[in-house]
């Protein structure tokens, strides 16, 4: 899984098999050890949700989806869910959790289980 933060918008990326844990475990967590500490990023199912929303944890970060946009994702074409969420301050942040493509320009990153481009499509 990868994150993009920037501003104020956060990017989740799923693999095809994390898409898979995520629709069959309802959760997808991952990590970055920076120094001593451990930075954590989470993706949870929730059924009850009615939108998606994050949250700051003292570890890390928690991005929430509702259950019912999940449960077909791995089988579909749906690209990815968006949403927006208004903070304390009344700023926006946006959300993304998306699939992850094969980069259509050269790196050196494992892109074994990654989505096909659909820009490579004919």
């Amino acid at each position: 899984m990868k994150i993009r933060i920037r501003d104020n918008s956060v990017r989740f990326r799923l693999t095809k098999s994390e898409v898979l844990q995520l629709a069959s475990k309802k959760r997808m967590e991952s990590f970055t050890e920076i120094a001593e500490k451990t930075f954590v990023y989470k993706v949870l199912s929730k059924t009850n949700a009615a939108k998606m929303s994050i949250v700051f944890e003292a570890d890390g970060i928690v991005l929430t989806v509702p259950d019912d946009l999940l449960k077909k994702w791995p089988s579909n074409d749906e690209i990815g869910f968006y949403g927006e969420q208004i903070n304390k301050s009344g700023s926006l942040t946006k959300l993304m959790l998306e699939k992850d493509f094969v980069c259509l320009d050269e790196t050196e990153e494992d892109q074994s289980d990654n989505y096909e481009n659909p820009r490579t499509v004919n």
